[in-house]
């Protein structure tokens, strides 16, 4: 048995656990309780050792901006290629996948893999890509999500900047974002974990080393079978996940890079979750609708379809990075990715495609009324 089979094993193990504990962890509390502990201390820990095992390159600030190209890149194709699937321009469903589809939970199902699979330096730099992806998630997708809101009730919008100013501050004080300052700080004076004091970086090593079961567990205990929408959740999904390795193959063809490791970041950070924080966003909005009674009865979100995105999103994106990283070095290869990607989004489309020539109507009867109709229109 390969290394890396037995890896993914091990790492699939602990998911299953997970699972099995979903009975004595019901409660919502105890499920917040243990993500509050990934999120704010395994992970900041997990990136702040990355980090501050790097050399300083100004090169790698470019990562952040990527990242938010490809947000910005994928909520336009989500915007036209979700009516294939069904999906009403300017409907609440519509609104709420163009929001969760382009955004990114990289803490929880891509960092894990990362770390165990390429090592500490090429989590920094997935650590530091996330910078752009959180710009969206945080501020560009709230200001969708509002002005969406303001153009449904057909409210004279107001100012956001206050908003903005409190998001742009509740981000620099986030946890994972504040240990990427604090470390970039530290690197930009030549300090290394080796310059701190002993019992600190016992301590901040003893945390890191929780994030990866951790994660795992908790991606058991948080799977939610729901069949409602699943059909086209999973198909959407798919379709996501295709187009996303497009991209990752298409940009590793037209772009140098520098090692293997960076190719395979390449394919696995694009294919994280979508991310909870568009889902915040348009809860806060159905709060503002259920304050007016008037705007109840016309929803700007699906709140319903949301979560469901996020409950199947999590366990797909997660087997979708496993499959990249035990299948060894084929991800590699640009015209393996393009044609995985391929595949991916022929398996989304084309059984939309079959539908939608048995629902059309191509009797004699049909054809012969409609040339009349055009007939006496001319």
């Amino acid at each position: 048995m390969s290394i890396a089979l037995q890896k993914t094993l091990s790492l699939i193990l602990l998911i299953v656990i997970g699972i099995f504990l979903q009975k004595k962890l019901q409660n919502e509390d105890q499920k917040k309780g243990l993500k509050t502990i990934i999120l704010n201390i395994a992970l900041p820990a997990m990136i702040f050792v990355a980090l501050l095992k790097i050399e300083i390159n100004p090169d790698l600030l470019i990562l952040p901006v990527l990242a938010l190209i490809f947000n910005i890149v994928m909520i336009i194709i989500t915007k036209f290629s979700l009516p294939f699937f069904g999906i009403k321009a300017d409907s609440p469903a519509m609104r709420t996948l163009m929001l969760l589809l382009p955004s990114l939970a990289p803490g929880l199902t891509c960092f894990p893999f990362i770390v165990e699979y390429l090592g500490d330096d090429v989590l920094a730099w997935a650590a530091l890509a996330d910078i752009g992806n959180k710009l969206f998630v945080l501020v560009l997708a709230y200001l969708l999500a509002m002005s969406w809101y303001y153009k449904n009730q057909k409210i004279k919008a107001k100012s956001n900047g206050q908003k903005v100013k409190e998001l742009l501050l509740a981000m620099v004080s986030e946890p994972i974002n504040l240990v990427i300052l604090v470390a970039i700080g530290l690197l930009s004076f030549g300090l290394h974990m080796e310059s701190m004091p002993a019992f600190l970086s016992s301590s901040i090593l003893m945390m890191k080393d929780m994030m990866t079961p951790l994660v795992l567990i908790f991606i058991g205990i948080a799977v939610v079978f729901k069949w409602d929408q699943l059909r086209m959740i999973a198909s959407i999904l798919t379709f996501r996940a295709g187009f996303t390795f497009l991209l990752s193959g298409l940009f590793i063809w037209l772009v140098p890079m520098p090692s293997e490791a960076a190719v395979l970041l390449a394919v696995v950070f694009p294919q994280s979750a979508v991310s909870f924080w568009p889902f915040a966003h348009m809860s806060a909005v159905r709060k503002l609708e259920y304050e007016n009674d008037a705007q109840k009865e016309n929803p700007t979100f699906d709140l319903d379809l949301g979560i469901n995105v996020l409950a199947v999103s999590m366990p797909f994106s997660t087997l979708l990075i496993l499959g990249v990283f035990t299948s060894g070095s084929y991800f590699t290869a640009p015209l393996h990715i393009l044609s995985i990607g391929g595949l991916l989004v022929g398996a989304a489309l084309i059984p939309k495609a079959i539908q939608l020539i048995k629902n059309a109507d191509f009797s004699f009867d049909n054809l012969r009324e409609k040339v009349l109709k055009d007939s006496s229109v001319e």
